[in-house]
């Protein structure tokens, strides 16, 4: 057997592997970006808004095939008063995406949770509110149809405590 090609094959085969790393093309340099200057200008002036309204407003039904039942109700508690909205069925049960509620306090502060999917009979969320007498806590109730419209199905004052 002749060592000689043998040797001489590997010895191309070595060459090839050592100058394999050194070909390789170098990346395009990024270009630098140029600074800009800019300019001061005058923050804008704060538009003053309007307080949220404690007003309830009017409310819609949702089409028949998309009913939902909610129960909207004050914990009673004077130490941690809470509403409770809870789903009480209905046949959009499987269809209607999520439920949102927000409660508007008479402190001006707006509390906000959502029911989210799968709904059932008894899901529920709390949220904090005040626990003065009288009307003075608005609870919102949206429920998200389908097509991602959102129906305002609950509109009222609920206070914390009821008496029976």
């Amino acid at each position: 057997m002749n060592v000689r090609p043998v040797f001489s094959v590997f010895l191309i085969l070595l060459f090839l592997l050592v100058t394999a790393g050194c070909m390789q093309t170098k990346p395009p340099a990024t270009p630098t970006p140029t600074a800009v200057e800019t300019v001061a200008t005058e923050a804008p002036t704060p538009v003053p808004t309007t307080p949220l309204s404690l007003t309830p407003g009017p409310t819609q039904t949702l089409p028949e095939i998309w009913s939902l039942d909610v129960q909207v109700a004050g914990n009673g508690e004077s130490i941690n008063p809470l509403i409770t909205v809870s789903c009480q069925g209905g046949k959009g049960l499987n269809f209607i995406q999520q439920i949102d509620v927000t409660v508007t306090r008479s402190d001006g502060v707006v509390e906000h949770d959502v029911i989210l999917k799968p709904l059932f009979k008894g899901k529920e969320v709390s949220l904090p509110i005040t626990s003065q007498m009288g009307n003075v806590n608005r609870v919102e109730v949206w429920a998200t149809t389908p097509q991602g419209d959102k129906v305002k199905i609950f509109d009222d004052y609920v206070p914390f405590r009821t008496y029976n």
